[in-house]
C-alpha cells in the first residue's frame, strides 16, 4: 500500500458521511448544484453515481465535480467506471458485483481507493482478498434508489458482515437521519446515503444536520 493510497484510506475513515449523487432524484436540480450544497454543508466524501447518463456527458460532469471536490479538499469516488475515474483523476472508484474486476482495477490504479459493494459475508471476504480498499455493506433498509430483489440486511446483517471487515466499510440503503444512532451503535462508522440530501428542500442544511447527527452519535 503506497503513501497516496494510505492517505486516501485515512481520509475515507475520517469522513463519516458518504454522499452518493443521483440527478434523477434531485428534485429538478443539477448534480453540480447538489454537490456544491453538500460540500458547503461539510461533506468530505462524495460518490458520483449517474447510471442513466451518456458516457461523454458523464465524463464532462465527472471533470466538473472533480474540480469542486478538489477545491473543497473532499474525496471523489466514481461509481462503476474505472476509465472515468482515471480520466478525471478521481480519488477512487466504487465497483459492484458485476463491474470491472477488483484485482485488475487495483493493478491499473494502485493509488486509488477501490470500493466494492457487498451483500454477504462471502462477498465481503472475496472483495478484500482481491484488493478492495473499502467495502460497502447493504442494502440495510428498503430503498427506492436501486432495484433490489434480495433480502434487506438490517442491523443483524450489518453486524454479521462487519465482523469480517478488515478494511474500512460504509453502510447504505434507505438510510435517513433517524437511522444514524442505531447504525453507529451497531458498529457503522461511515454512512452512505442519497435522497436524504438530494431530495431535501435545502440540501446544504440537510448535509449539515446529517453531519451534526453523525458526530453526536459516536460514543
Amino acid at each position: 500500500m503506497n503513501e497516496i493510497h494510505q492517505e486516501r484510506v485515512r481520509r475515507f475513515r475520517e469522513a463519516g458521511l458518504y454522499f452518493v449523487t443521483s440527478q434523477t432524484l434531485s428534485a429538478g436540480r443539477t448534480t453540480q448544484e447538489i454537490v456544491k450544497a453538500a460540500l458547503a454543508g461539510g461533506v468530505t466524501l462524495i460518490q458520483l453515481r449517474e447510471k442513466e447518463m451518456p458516457i461523454r456527458e458523464y465524463v464532462k460532469l465527472a471533470g466538473e465535480i472533480r474540480t469542486l471536490t478538489a477545491a473543497a479538499g473532499a474525496l471523489l469516488i466514481i461509481n462503476d467506471r474505472l476509465d472515468v475515474a482515471m480520466a478525471v483523476g478521481a480519488d477512487g472508484v466504487h465497483l459492484g458485483q458485476e463491474d470491472f474486476p477488483i484485482a485488475e482495477a487495483r493493478r491499473l490504479a494502485p493509488d486509488m481507493l477501490i470500493g466494492a459493494s457487498t451483500h454477504s459475508v462471502e462477498e465481503a471476504l472475496r472483495a478484500q482478498a482481491e484488493g478492495a480498499s473499502t467495502i460497502n455493506i447493504g442494502p440495510i433498509y428498503p430503498t427506492g434508489t436501486k432495484v433490489w430483489e434480495g433480502d434487506y440486511l438490517g442491523l443483524d446483517g450489518l453486524k454479521t458482515i462487519s465482523r469480517v471487515a478488515r478494511v474500512p466499510f460504509s453502510v447504505m440503503g434507505g438510510i435517513k437521519v433517524a437511522h444514524i444512532p442505531e447504525l453507529i451503535k451497531a458498529g457503522a462508522r461511515t454512512i452512505a446515503l442519497v435522497t436524504a440530501i438530494t431530495a431535501a428542500p435545502d440540501p446544504e442544511s440537510a448535509a449539515r444536520e446529517l453531519m451534526k447527527t453523525l458526530h453526536g452519535a459516536f460514543p
